[in-house]
């Protein structure tokens, strides 16, 4: 084959395998990736998890992500003033097989929208350095097999792409939705069934020990010391979201074996059908493998609907019903008190600087949330400026919120100049824009 075209082949492989990091998938395991292993598993892996190139290029993903220390106290800063000793140091433990994982620090976090916690485990730096050089590893063979229509946490797709294939399900009659809501997923994975699956394409012995090591981590809180888990992935690792997929993954392909429109980010779900006993049978099916696989789908939040009536169904944060989509409440009441946070009416910062402050805040969420109705866009200014005028009256000695001449004391064109991003004029620009 002549080099210039050699070049191209390689070039096409590369592009096909973007996940594939070049610091670990050489042309000849991409090759092997496309053309597929003798016996469908892979050997001799760990010598790419302990490459030096592979640590570095780990390294600075966690670098970037930055995020709290685990147990031993190590910031991500404080690494970084000795990073190559410790690469080395961590490459010598996984050669000779001393590596061991220590417990991941637990911390509670809000969850969106609700004043309720759920328990997030942040491991050491060196844990993240190592699990993101595994998962650089291992990532690529299992994402040769996903379904089309897995989108969570997955290189190169998003919610957006997720949101789009609903919205194209639902254009063609497929407006008979099974809303499925696995009852504590990440925290009820059995780890022998996990780890079945696992080995069914990865026969390296040490790369099967360090997964199941880190399952088995125990968790630090208030000073005590958990007992080794036997169910779950750690909320927060990085290798979790990857383990998390491929444990779905047989339900992927028997919903896309049967012909059901699913389309799944993580663990949320909605498989669309065009009868109500499509979608009664679908969820049949579901429910029979949920119970076969040792997991739980909610009770009050698993149900069958139909977008086209009132009620219709939420999906990553938007709401659909009758052809339309507006942001789900607990999104609009999280940006709210988001927005609530930073206008309090006592704050002593300029109104330039105040707005300043919500720019960013409205553009991020405005560009997840734009397909939504414009009445969305317009209700929010309303009220966002409502609480900059309440923030204005005080500062002349007014009590209580804006109101009445308000309004013409310091109108719209007033916080326009001063740099406010409106939502409204943004939905009529990108409405624009799409026809």
């Amino acid at each position: 084959m002549p080099p210039a075209t050699a070049d191209k082949q390689e070039g096409t492989a590369r592009a096909r395998w973007a996940c594939a990091e070049a610091a670990v998938w050489t042309e000849r395991m991409l090759k092997a990736l496309e053309n597929g292993v003798k016996g469908g598993k892979w050997f001799a892996l760990i010598d790419k998890v302990w490459s030096e190139r592979t640590l570095r290029q780990a390294w600075e993903q966690v670098r970037s992500n930055g995020g709290s220390p685990g147990v031993d106290g190590m910031t991500v800063k404080r690494f970084a003033k000795d990073s190559q000793s410790r690469l080395l140091a961590v490459k010598e433990q996984l050669r000779t097989g001393n590596y061991q994982p220590q417990p991941v620090k637990r911390v509670w976090i809000e969850k969106p929208g609700s004043r309720e916690k759920r328990p997030l485990g942040v491991p050491t730096v060196k844990d993240r350095v190592v699990q993101s050089a595994l998962r650089m590893v291992i990532e690529p063979i299992f994402e040769r097999d996903f379904a089309e229509h897995s989108y969570g946490f997955r290189p190169g797709r998003g919610c957006k792409d997720a949101l789009r294939r609903v919205d194209a399900w639902l254009k063609q009659g497929k407006t008979w939705v099974v809303d499925a809501d696995l009852k504590g997923y990440f925290d009820s994975i059995p780890h022998g069934r996990l780890m079945e699956l696992v080995k069914e394409k990865i026969a390296d012995g040490r790369i099967i020990a360090l997964l199941e090591n880190y399952l088995k981590q125990g968790v630090l809180e208030s000073g005590e010391l958990s007992a080794s888990p036997e169910e779950g992935t750690p909320q927060g690792a990085v290798i979790s979201p990857l383990l998390a997929n491929i444990y779905l993954d047989p339900l992927d392909h028997q919903m896309a074996h049967a012909g059901w429109a699913m389309v799944r980010y993580a663990d949320d779900f909605v498989v669309l059908c065009e009868s109500r006993e499509e979608a009664e049978t679908a969820l049949r099916a579901i429910q029979q493998w949920v119970e076969s696989a040792g997991l739980q789908l909610h009770p009050e939040k698993t149900r069958v609907v139909n977008a086209e009536e009132p009620g219709g169904f939420d999906f990553l944060g938007y709401h659909f019903e009758r052809g339309k989509k507006t942001p789900r409440e607990k999104s609009l009441k999280k940006f709210k008190d988001t927005i609530r946070q930073r206008t309090r009416r006592n704050s002593g910062q300029s109104m330039e600087k105040t707005i300043a402050v919500l720019r960013p805040v409205m553009r991020g969420w405005f560009e997840y949330f734009k397909h939504s109705r414009g009445w969305v866009f317009s209700m929010l200014d309303s009220w966002i400026r409502h609480r900059l005028r309440s923030i204005l009256r005080r500062r002349q000695g007014r009590v209580g919120h804006a109101r009445g001449k308000d309004n013409q004391r310091w109108k719209n064109s007033h916080f326009a100049g001063l740099g406010y991003f409106s939502l409204e004029a943004a939905w009529v620009t990108a409405k624009s824009l799409r026809e």
